[in-house]
């Protein structure tokens, strides 16, 4: 899918992002600072400022103003005589000379004698002084001392080189260069400031290049355009059960569920049921393109929701390759839909009862060797009917499509299939590949449950994003804790199903 960003975007994306940002910045400055403070040498800059006079001076006002006009024209000439080789290894001889080559080898890398002209061109910033005919020398170098002798040096043997090449014109200094003890190099707070920046602009560059080619699925509405299929649910992350593995996840049995995550199960329910309406079916299948997307969660919480509206629902761990619906509940597994199918156990005896409030269970049972064989049997298709007879409702749990075809081989039992997908982590691609799948083999398809979308604010999101609708709901949010069964069971006596 090709992406295109609006300010908009670009803006969301750096917002939610923003703390990645910040430590790149940070870091940036802070790399910066160290660089300057203990990696870059100092450096000395001392300066002098020489003067441009032509020969044609004369009295009159107009002939002065004529002498500083030639002055400037001859500005720039002066200034490429000086930084030519020749002047440039004279003025090596003369700083060696007055300085000593110790004292020189300080800061240049001094060979047979001398100091190469590119080393001294590099430390000479000549420039003319704006409507002037003056010409200032800046010279910066490790040694404050150098600098200023640099700058003399050159001062003095100038006029020798500027009459020779030119032949016009002088070139004075009414000054010495001054020893300066300042360092002007590293400028840390400047090179901070440029670490700084630099580390939010790398930071904010990848995160571009990351989120151009990150294809996964981070906006339902996208999903529902791209597929042409309706989103039945949107579920935020929420924690684990208290049991900690990664089969055990929090479900709307746990006390401390999120009441958002309850309002969100409660929407699908609903949205399922719409979707069931024009179907004589009443088992719906479960599953996702791949593994880990959280259908096994969707299905049991699914199921629950459907069972706190006073159905007679059953769960089906129709996974039948890595069944997890008996830990959820912690159930055992010793039979169940494989034992039932391959006739070692009947329906009644598998079946687990009352495992929540309108709840039963059939785990997935003994791993056997023929999973999509025994779903796509004749004993399946039955054994599904003659349930439907005593359910409201059954849900199964399926493995994923893109693993394995077990879900289609079951098309013709159940009203359709949904899809979960998992926030940041399902990618298009996955997605397409599963629908080419459950199309090919005409299987309808409910739509999608954009499932574990990360929150973008503080931990208060689902407080203040229900409070308005709780204050309405309150009093009929279901009791979630199966101890409360035996009550709730007292005030279904004689209603007829």
């Amino acid at each position: 899918m090709t992406k295109t960003y609006s300010l908009k975007n670009i803006f969301s994306l750096f917002w939610r992002k923003k703390i990645w940002l910040i430590i790149g910045a940070v870091l940036g400055a802070v790399i910066a600072f160290c660089v300057s403070q203990f990696y870059l040498p100092l450096k000395y800059s001392s300066h002098i400022t020489m003067y441009v006079q032509s020969y044609t001076s004369m009295k009159d006002n107009e002939n002065e103003i004529n002498d500083i006009n030639n002055s400037k024209k001859l500005i720039n000439t002066y200034i490429e005589v000086l930084k030519d080789d020749a002047v440039l290894e004279a003025l090596s001889d003369k700083i060696i000379e007055n300085n000593g080559m110790e004292k020189a080898g300080k800061a240049f890398k001094v060979n047979d004698s001398k100091i190469s002209p590119g080393q001294l061109r590099n430390s000479l910033n000549i420039t003319t002084v704006m409507d002037t005919s003056a010409v200032k020398v800046v010279a910066t170098t490790k040694d404050p001392e150098i600098s200023a002798s640099i700058c003399n040096c050159l001062a003095e043997i100038a006029p020798e080189y500027i009459e020779k090449a030119v032949g016009v014109g002088s070139i004075n200094t009414i000054d010495t260069a001054k020893v300066n003890k300042n360092p002007v190099s590293p400028n840390k707070k400047k090179n901070s400031a440029i670490g700084f920046a630099a580390g939010l602009m790398l930071v904010a560059m990848i995160i571009l290049l990351i989120d151009f080619f990150d294809n996964s699925v981070k906006d339902a509405e996208q999903l529902s355009e791209e597929y042409k299929k309706p989103i039945l649910g949107k579920v935020h992350a929420f924690g684990h059960s208290k049991k900690g593995s990664e089969s055990s996840r929090m479900t709307l049995l746990e006390e401390n569920v999120p009441f958002g995550i309850v309002e969100s199960y409660k929407s699908i329910r609903t949205n399922i049921m719409f979707a069931l309406s024009t179907s004589n079916k009443k088992a719906v299948a479960v599953s996702s393109p791949n593994p880990s997307e959280g259908k096994s969660t969707s299905a049991v919480n699914i199921a629950i929701a459907f069972a706190q509206t006073d159905n007679k629902v059953l769960l089906i761990d129709a996974d039948m390759r890595k069944p997890v619906v008996h830990k959820t509940f912690d159930l055992t597994n010793t039979e169940g839909l494989s034992s039932v199918l391959g006739k070692m156990n009947t329906v009644d005896e598998a079946i687990k009862k009352n495992v929540a409030e309108g709840l039963d269970v059939l785990c997935a049972g003994p791993i056997p060797p023929n999973p999509s064989e025994l779903l796509a049997s004749e004993q399946f298709a039955t054994l599904i009917d003659s349930l439907s007879e005593k359910y409201d409702f059954i849900v199964l749990d399926t493995p994923p499509v893109n693993m394995v075809s077990d879900v289609l081989t079951m098309k013709e039992s159940v009203a359709g299939a949904l899809f979960v997908v998992k926030y940041g982590n399902t990618s298009f691609d996955d997605i397409s590949e599963c629908m080419q799948k459950v199309e090919l083999a005409d299987m309808n398809i409910l739509g999608f449950i954009l499932n574990e979308i990360k929150l973008r604010g503080n931990s208060s999101y689902y407080s203040n994003k229900y409070k308005y609708d709780y204050g309405y709901s309150y009093g009929e949010k279901p009791e979630l804790k199966t101890e409360h069964k035996s009550s709730r069971s007292s005030n279904k006596k004689g209603k007829k199903k």
